[in-house]
């Protein structure tokens, strides 16, 4: 009998500890590819089968073992999305070390903190010039507790001197005098350290274990269980849960075929050579994509802008029906007659684009725009959007295939219990919830208390069948002096559909009315510029009274669906663009809100008492 999703699902839910993902298709389907990655050095790509994988984990925790490490001992990883990447967790994870994923886009001085605070015995990176950046990020005091750093890249290091330094040949031969491993970990053992973003603050350690993780995995195969012939692109950083949870874990545990793209620059290139079935993303990929799409249409004639809003329509109607939305427009006649139109001309060009046989794209780590997710979904992209924390390892909810409801989070998984605050803010228990912040009793206390309830920290909506709609941030409301409540996330997103803004900031915490802080695109505004009389490289023409006038007025066109209240009525042009290397944005490529607006406290200042004038 043919194996399906229902026989992998079931496999998947009997397993208890994370190496066993792997393990458990070796006597089932040893030879069948695994993963894929881009051989640069042989301009090729190359596969590897679940045996292979199995083997090459093995060398990397006989390896451990030679060099003294023991259970409990954190090993820090800074690569790419790699077959190294895996090799090394499934290594470590099979004699019960502790995992402490570094963000490959981060600053060395992130890297040192978390090595510090995670006292990682072992760091494994990329090359040498990334070692010497943190290595001088930690001077004077340097990382006491690393002895050995591998390198995957180099051919030779110096090996002198603490911490020990090799090459990956030299560390993995270190394992060939190893006979037999340790035991494998049990399902209570912590399998993860994956340090937060740090949106307001230095990042904390999240303790994850293995029965955290395991859970989670089963859970969200309630609502997105892939069939065995899936394939998937993987481009976010495995540093982060979201992504580690969904194309590395899951994918892997349902015996699919997971490919790591060449990088972000790569995107679209990898898109068409893999021709993925499953994809996961964050918000502002989508967003991006749909920017450009809109900037595209506008140069189209007037019937082939209307052939493409029919299209979306069209798709969207059918949609609805399908996953029984309530109060949506019912399919009309002429959808099923201009349906094969709407493919051949609209439908099929943006499918393209994904590779053309996109079947389910999962959306999270933040809000998705309702026109970006609608105008996918009516041109046959199902996009299902779901919901977590890091802390929650991480997923909590996600839209399940046959009833996506676009507007929500999903249902909230079975075996996670959820209710909400006097003030809305969700709070949840289960099985999923960390064991705690590492080394900080009390932070955890802040969050987790005596019953086993997790603030979420964001406001919510429970509706029939469990289903969760996501209000905002409690901490990011803005409530103004007039005591308007504004979240700033959906107005934010809404700006940002605007071509020309590339990145967006609302403010207006105790002050008489929101504005809006911003990030020129630079392609678009030298476009732009011109016909506001003003040189595109004229940066003190960028906050002059006619550009400021002009900007507001796409903004409030971009913002025609906002409540008045929260319709921004100052603008300010920021001249730096927000960064994970200026600290001003978080490697999942969230605004540092709280740091960003004290960093531009005097532009703040300014926008107020400029007002008017």
């Amino acid at each position: 009998m043919a194996e399906n999703s229902v026989t992998r699902t079931a496999e998947v839910r009997g397993l208890k500890i994370i190496p066993e993902l792997v393990t458990h298709h070796l006597p089932l389907r040893p030879n069948d590819p695994a993963i894929s990655e881009f051989n640069v050095a042989a301009q090729q790509w190359e596969t590897f089968t679940f045996q292979q994988v199995y083997e090459r984990s093995v060398q990397w925790a006989k390896a451990f073992t030679a060099a003294g490490l023991k259970k409990g001992d954190r090993v820090a990883i800074l690569l790419p999305n790699s077959a190294e990447n895996v090799f090394f967790d499934q290594g470590a994870l099979l004699i019960g070390l502790v995992v402490v994923p570094l963000h490959l886009i981060g600053t060395p001085e992130n890297s040192v903190y978390i090595l510090r605070d995670s006292g990682a015995k072992l760091l494994v990176a990329m090359n040498q010039a990334r070692w010497n950046a943190i290595q001088k990020a930690a001077e004077p005091d340097g990382l006491p507790d690393l002895e050995d750093v591998v390198f995957i890249e180099e051919e030779r290091v110096s090996n002198n001197g603490k911490p020990k330094c090799y090459t990956l040949q030299e560390f993995l031969k270190l394992g060939e005098s190893v006979e037999e491993l340790p035991p494998l970990p049990t399902p209570e053992d912590l399998a993860l350290l994956v340090y937060t973003s740090g949106t307001t603050g230095m990042p904390k350690g999240v303790m994850l274990t293995h029965r955290n993780i395991m859970t989670d995995v089963s859970s969200v195969l309630y609502n997105i269980a892939p069939e065995p012939w899936d394939v998937w692109l993987s481009f976010l950083p495995l540093s982060h849960m979201f992504e580690r949870t969904t194309s590395y874990y899951i994918g892997l545990g349902m015996g699919n075929h997971v490919w790591f793209s060449r990088g972000i620059n790569r995107i679209l290139d990898d898109l068409k050579t893999v021709k993925p079935t499953i994809i996961t993303s964050v918000p502002r990929i989508y967003e991006k994509v749909y920017a450009k799409i809109q900037e595209r249409l506008r140069d189209k004639s007037a019937i082939a802008q209307l052939m493409f809003l029919e299209a979306v329509d069209s798709g969207w109607r059918r949609f609805a029906k399908q996953n029984k939305l309530e109060g949506e427009e019912p399919p009309k006649l002429r959808d099923s007659l201009l349906n094969s139109l709407f493919e051949k001309f609209v439908r099929k060009n943006i499918k393209e684009q994904f590779g053309g046989r996109l079947r389910v794209a999962v959306t999270g780590g933040a809000a998705i725009n309702n026109k970006v997710i609608k105008t996918f979904i009516g041109l046959g992209l199902p996009i299902y959007q779901g919901y977590g924390l890091t802390e929650t390892s991480p997923v909590l909810s996600v839209n399940p295939i046959g009833a996506n409801h676009p507007d929500t989070v999903g249902p909230i998984f079975p075996d996670i219990e959820a209710k909400l605050s006097d003030k809305d803010e969700l709070l949840i228990r289960g099985p999923q919830v960390m064991k705690g912040y590492w080394k900080l009793p009390e932070e955890t206390a802040k969050v987790i208390d005596k019953d086993g309830w997790l603030s979420t920290g964001d406001l919510a909506d429970l509706l029939p069948g469990r289903y969760c709609r996501i209000k905002g941030r409690l901490k990011e409301i803005i409530v103004t002096s007039n005591g308007e409540k504004v979240p700033p996330g959906d107005i934010e997103q809404a700006i940002e559909l605007d071509p020309l803004f590339q990145q967006v900031m609302v403010v207006g915490e105790g002050r008489p009315f929101v504005s809006v802080i911003v990030v020129l695109e630079p392609e678009e505004w030298k476009k732009y510029a011109p016909s506001l009389n003003v040189k595109h490289n004229d940066i003190q023409a960028l906050n002059s009274k006619p550009v400021r006038q002009a900007l507001l007025k796409r903004i409030r066109a971009a913002c025609k669906d906002v409540p008045q209240y929260g319709i921004p009525r100052a603008i300010w042009v920021s001249q730096e663009p927000w960064t994970i290397e200026n600290g001003l944005m978080t490697p999942t490529m969230k605004i540092r809100r709280h740091i960003l607006q004290k960093h531009l406290s005097k532009e703040i200042d300014k926008i107020y008492q400029d007002f008017g004038k």
